[in-house]
């Protein structure tokens, strides 16, 4: 399961939380499991169901005001059982001052106490984003991802079956490439997946027999992306004679990528066959099913209307005119 602990929340230059530690600050490499993040008003008063410790808890004014006004007593009673969780940390907005009790007590359980100057309502909001981002599924896939009129292609198939070759002439005709080799895919609300390319081979291709070619500085940052939604995944498969493939595009595959089915072709490869102009029309079509239009469906729905047609004159001929 995916998770990020305190420790690289708090090492995040480029996300603006700016977060500080307070306290607690030997329990930093406790685990955050959920991109949610809960405001635990009612566990300061007791009630400590439905509390979740894999998440962030947001300690506002409304919080912090309440604890100050418990008795002593039952401040540390409810803190002491608050903290008994084992939470991953509490997080202080808007640059408050939090209650000696409170920092006492996360010191005592080694859970972070960390405060951002930012109001309650843009710091969630942007936490929120920021740990879906981080924490939703991901997985990396050996492939080549193209934008080609829009379309999230997705290429796989065995090494040197022509990849990275027929993303180069997709380039040269325009599209753009977002990653080749290693396609990093994550998975985003509700159903959704991104693919990017890796840090270190972002905007490089491998072409045998040339090497490594950077794309950016080659064709400029028209002929790039950062990352594209995955709207389609083909198979280069090498064409071998005798094998069954599909003719007509009835038969509507699937490819199971982080649990969500993607549009799914088999492409069979061979000396002759212009494959760039295929993954072009594939993506076309792509869209056209996308608007609710199907080109194979409409071609069976005529075949089956004009040989209904034609039984329908030939038995007219058989039996006659007495045929209702």
């Amino acid at each position: 399961m995916p998770y990020l602990s305190v420790r690289e929340l708090l090492e995040e230059q480029d996300t603006g939380l700016d977060l500080e530690v307070l306290s607690g600050a030997e329990g930093v490499d406790k685990k955050i499991e959920s991109h949610r993040i809960q405001k635990p008003g009612l566990g300061l008063a007791g009630h400590l169901s439905y509390l979740h410790p894999n998440r962030l808890q947001i300690l506002g004014s409304t919080e912090l005001s309440y604890l100050s006004q418990l008795p002593h007593e039952t401040a540390v009673a409810n803190l002491e059982e608050l903290c008994k969780l084992g939470f991953s940390c509490f997080i202080i907005t808007k640059g408050q001052q939090p209650p000696s009790l409170l920092l006492e007590k996360t010191s005592a359980y080694s859970i972070p106490l960390l405060r951002t100057e930012m109001k309650s309502s843009a710091f969630i909001s942007m936490i929120s984003k920021f740990l879906e981002e981080r924490l939703l599924p991901s997985t990396t896939v050996h492939g080549v991802l193209v934008d080609v009129f829009g379309v999230g292609v997705l290429l796989i198939g065995k090494s040197g079956i022509g990849k990275s070759e027929c993303a180069l002439d997709l380039v040269l005709r325009g599209h753009r490439l977002v990653a080749d080799d290693v396609v990093k895919v994550r998975k985003k609300l509700p159903a959704v997946l991104f693919g990017e390319g890796s840090d270190l081979l972002n905007y490089h291709m491998e072409i045998r027999g040339l090497g490594i070619i950077n794309i950016k500085h080659l064709f400029g940052v028209s002929a790039i992306r950062e990352r594209k939604k995955i709207d389609l995944t083909i198979e280069l498969l090498k064409w071998e004679d005798g094998a069954n493939y599909d003719r007509l595009g009835l038969d509507e595959q699937h490819y199971d990528l982080l649990g969500i089915k993607l549009p799914f072709l088999k492409i069979p490869v061979c000396p002759g066959r212009n494959i760039s102009s295929i993954l072009e029309v594939a993506a076309r079509n792509q869209l056209l099913k996308e608007m609710g239009y199907n080109s194979a469906r409409e071609f069976q729905d005529r075949m089956e209307a004009r040989m209904a047609e034609t039984a329908q004159l030939r038995a007219h001929v058989i039996i006659g005119d007495d045929l209702e």
